[in-house]
């Protein structure tokens, strides 16, 4: 099973976040992705660092561990779905996130997040659970 991360994981990793560390390390054989949504989020945040160079190199060595999944057509037909659905629903959630969890449904790909208030709308979409 492979795992589709989202940005509040990456941030917490990156912050030292002991859990965050430990379980990004348990699941690293695998494999782990990151959405270019995601990356967009968490380069938009290096921008709040004074030293935004060294923020930058910093956060581009930890994600080389990570395979980059960008957006395709596949991709936009199950945001499409889902954004049609959670409409018809009135559950809509940010379009971001609803990019994120189509990558991850278009791929088989389980979403590690915290954001589960968001993400548990979509039935289709494998969440992964933090053991305690």
């Amino acid at each position: 099973m492979s795992y589709l991360v989202d940005s509040d994981w990456v941030i917490d990793a990156l912050a030292g976040v002991p859990s965050a560390l430990s379980e990004l390390e348990r699941l690293s054989d695998d494999g782990l992705a990151i959405s270019i949504i995601t990356f967009g989020e968490v380069l938009e945040g290096a921008y709040l660092f004074p030293d935004y160079e060294a923020h930058l190199q910093r956060l581009m060595q930890f994600l080389s561990g990570f395979r980059l999944v960008g957006l395709s057509e596949g991709v936009m037909e199950q945001f499409a779905q889902l954004r049609h659905e959670l409409r018809q629903r009135g559950q809509l959630i940010p379009d971001f996130d609803l990019l994120i969890a189509s990558t991850a449904i278009h791929y088989g790909l389980t979403l590690m997040t915290r954001n589960i208030r968001h993400f548990s709308r979509i039935a289709d979409l494998e969440l992964h659970q933090q053991p305690k």
